[in-house]
């Protein structure tokens, strides 16, 4: 999965602060969000100022947010890895690590559902740039198959965080611990297939920096410690690092979703 667009987040955005109980205006490319007590704690940094509310027990005034995904729009400026962006999702796994819900059904008779392990990655590619993707697996507890997008699905489906009269929850084959395996090496196995070639560039980049550094003390034969410093900075900026995150997970019981065959 690419990098979130600015549509995406948008409705992540709208989402979140919907789910938080933010009051939120959505004008053209534009949110305007008035935070609650508890968000404004959360993502304001502002300590001092809540001592201040909750010792002299005044009314307190939370913070309201203008946010674009627009660079000609008016506000701060949301765009995929941006700190603010970044704040959210960290947030959103706090408030949300693990769910369990159940989709509702009309049905009369009983009705089974059937269990689906959902974990949603953070990839981040790191090195003198940073690139972040977002990835979404449900993994079928009864077949062993692993969709892809399935947070896509999830959004059409009508869930509850209690179980639905005349459903039946068919017991589970796969555990979810074996389960969460099997994703973390699905996982893995695209990180390995994907295209590499900005950490070959980084490694010549390095090379490249690292003789210039040698140059200038080139005719010295004990370094300073300014050398090994700059020459730490060098690996920190150019090394390739893959940083592979759970953002959240859950335990899904759904109604019709097509299995597939077994992955």
């Amino acid at each position: 999965m690419e990098a979130m667009d600015s549509q995406q987040i948008n409705q992540f955005l709208m989402n979140f602060f919907s789910e938080t109980g933010c009051e939120v205006v959505r004008q053209h490319d534009a949110l305007h969000v008035q935070l609650t007590v508890e968000m404004d704690k959360k993502i304001m940094n502002r300590p001092f100022y809540w001592q201040y509310i909750e010792a002299t027990n005044s009314v307190p005034n939370p913070a309201r947010l203008n946010l674009t995904t627009s660079m000609q729009g008016q506000g701060e400026i949301i765009h995929f890895g941006s700190p603010r962006l970044q704040q959210l999702h960290q947030v959103t796994e706090e408030l949300g690590a693990y769910v369990q819900l159940y989709e509702h059904t009309e049905a009369v008779a009983q009705n089974f559902l059937t269990p689906w392990l959902a974990v949603n990655y953070k990839v981040a590619y790191c090195c003198d740039c940073t690139k972040e993707m977002l990835y979404s697996f449900g993994l079928n507890l009864m077949t062993g198959y692993v969709m892809r997008d399935f947070h896509g699905l999830l959004v059409q489906k009508n869930l509850q965080a209690t179980k639905p009269q005349n459903s039946f929850c068919v017991q589970h084959i796969i555990t979810p611990a074996r389960g969460l395996q099997r994703l973390q090496m699905t996982m893995e196995e695209i990180i390995l297939q994907d295209n590499h070639a900005w950490a070959d560039e980084a490694a010549i980049k390095w090379q490249r920096e690292q003789r210039v550094l040698n140059y200038f003390y080139d005719n010295i034969e004990e370094k300073p410690e300014t050398y090994t410093i700059e020459q730490q900075a060098l690996q920190e900026r150019y090394q390739a690092k893959i940083k592979m995150d759970v953002v959240n997970g859950g335990l899904f019981y759904l109604d019709s979703v097509d299995s597939g065959k077994k992955h």
